[in-house]
């Protein structure tokens, strides 16, 4: 019998360099927008593959299915998974257990090394996975590539980061001993990613986690499940050990909820709404027999984000500023502006060059690179529509306020500005995650600060103004996780804006920050005697 070889493990490939954001794409180039096009024509016949879970490397399929459908055009399947149910709990636990005894001995700079290998393909597939957004989540070109790009820059930070915590030293040594600080993996954890950031937020979450040496169950959301599902193939193309990701689509009230509630989970690293990230956080919270530690719950739960314009600010920079906030990727960001809170100096001029700008936004089917595409799904829709009537009859619709009937089948929605909402109202406090935009006229500066703070969210926000003393008020006293001056309150950036929000708006995680993988690990103190 002919002797097999065993594979060759990759090398370990540590950084070169410090970390530099990965570039964004310039599609007004046309050999970029050439190999876009390529990458869209590559996917789309792809479209409507089935797709296994993954449990401890294993393959299986079940009898339900989740089925992922184009936004933009609702007869387009994306892609056909399995569901993952109570049945799985088990085993899945038991094969990411096993899995964590050898993943949490694997040294720091073998578990680095596989994220900079993902990098390395992620950038060679760039184009291509940009196209899966496309696809899955109608994301324009843009909005595609900058998620993509944000999942590389996590693989390139979080892998420094992981390095930079092994080498921690202590200020302090007490006489005759060697004292060390060691951050260790927790275990198991549950990486409940949103649909909206589909590769960035899935991929950091679960990158932090096995980089820190635990061991993941990833339940994408049923919305996005094929972009985690191609991820998760080039995790494994990078040399990922089995067990290590076990890949499970499922049903949020079943699956979802007894990961959550199973004794051996050690953490929950969640990003969705305020009304699921509290449920994780009750259920984690009750301890099951068996269970010998308090979990650990990393959630991120949206916000109602505004954008303060002062009298004396850049008018088109603000104008400019707000309609990208509002209005990019249909206002699907947990850090969207859906509030501009607008000083009454200015007020009026504010409106009318709202309007001239919202109304050059160009809405249609994310092939083709618009600037505005269809809404996740039709409840997502149906749920928008409604906030927009109840606005119209509370304030002063300026500008859309219905569906997109010339854009396609799919889930379009105009751009909607409606003003003169007061504070405290409907839709001046929910959050609407849509592409509709509140205007509040406010009195005066001290007036917009009290406006923007009350809110039960505090995620990010902007403040447009020339006065140096406003902003450092604005550093003060705007109680949100993620601040801008004169910019616009989204894009936050790996490694300049960790991303993370007060109050309900999380547990202030910090992603993207020198922070987060603390959350990840635990600390271990070691004071050795010299003999």
């Amino acid at each position: 019998m002919a002797t097999v070889e065993a594979p060759t493990p990759p090398q370990i490939r540590l950084h070169e360099g410090p970390f530099a954001n990965e570039p964004l794409t310039d599609f007004s180039r046309e050999e970029n927008a050439r190999r876009m096009r390529t990458a869209i024509d590559k996917v789309r016949g792809q479209l409507g593959r089935e797709y296994d879970l993954i449990i401890g490397g294993r393959r299986l399929k079940t009898a339900e299915k989740i089925k992922s459908i184009n936004p933009s055009k609702p007869s387009q399947v994306v892609g056909i998974h399995q569901k993952a149910g109570k049945e799985h709990v088990e085993s899945v636990m038991d094969a990411a257990l096993k899995a964590f005894e050898s993943w949490s001995q694997t040294s720091v700079e073998e578990r680095a090394s596989l994220l900079f290998r993902v990098g390395d393909l992620l950038r060679e597939h760039k184009f291509e996975f940009s196209a899966w957004l496309v696809f899955e989540v109608s994301k324009n070109w843009g909005e595609a590539d900058a998620d993509i790009a944000e999942t590389i820059d996590f693989c390139e930070y979080y892998g420094r980061e992981a390095l930079r915590l092994a080498k921690t030293e202590l200020p302090v040594q007490m006489a005759g001993e060697r004292d060390r600080l060691l951050y260790i993996p927790l275990g198991v954890g549950a990486v409940i990613p949103p649909w909206n950031f589909p590769c960035a937020i899935m991929a950091g979450m679960t990158l932090a986690s096995i980089v820190s040496g635990n061991t993941v169950v990833l339940k994408p959301s049923s919305d996005s499940p094929t972009i985690a599902a191609k991820f998760v193939e080039l995790l494994e193309e990078a040399g990922i050990p089995e067990g290590i990701v076990n890949f499970c689509p499922g049903a949020g009230a079943s699956f979802g909820d007894a990961i959550v509630a199973h004794p051996k989970t050690r953490y929950i690293a969640f990003t969705g709404s305020r009304e699921v990230g509290l449920r994780i956080n009750q259920v984690a919270a009750d301890q099951r027999p068996g269970q010998f530690w308090i979990k650990r719950t990393i959630l991120e739960m949206g916000g109602k984000d505004a954008i303060i314009v002062d009298a004396d600010a850049d008018l088109d920079a603000a104008v400019e500023g707000v309609a990208g906030s509002a209005f990019g990727f249909q206002g699907q960001k947990c850090s969207a502006c859906s509030r501009a809170i607008v000083d009454e100096r200015i007020y009026d001029k504010f409106l009318e060059k709202l309007k001239q700008r919202v109304e050059k936004i160009r809405i249609g089917d994310p092939t083709e690179n618009p600037d505005m595409a269809a809404v996740i799904n039709e409840a997502s829709m149906k749920s928008i529509l409604s906030y927009i009537e109840h606005g119209k009859k509370d304030g002063r619709l300026i500008t859309g306020g219905d569906r997109a009937a010339n854009a396609g089948e799919g889930y379009f929605i105009q751009p909607t500005v409606i003003a003169d909402i007061q504070p405290g109202s409907k839709l001046e406090q929910e959050e609407i995650f849509g592409p509709v935009l509140a205007v509040i006229k406010a009195r005066n500066y001290d007036n917009a600060l009290e406006i923007a703070n009350d809110t039960q969210f505090g995620l990010t926000g902007a403040v447009y103004t020339r006065s140096k003393e406003k902003i450092d008020r604005a550093i003060r006293q705007f109680h949100v996780g993620n601040l801008y001056i004169n910019r616009k309150c989204t894009g936050a950036t790996v490694g300049c804006h960790p991303f993370g929000g007060f109050n309900m708006s999380g547990t202030d995680s910090k992603s993207g920050g020198p922070d987060y993988l603390y959350l990840f690990s635990q600390g271990k103190a070691v004071g050795e005697k010299n003999t």
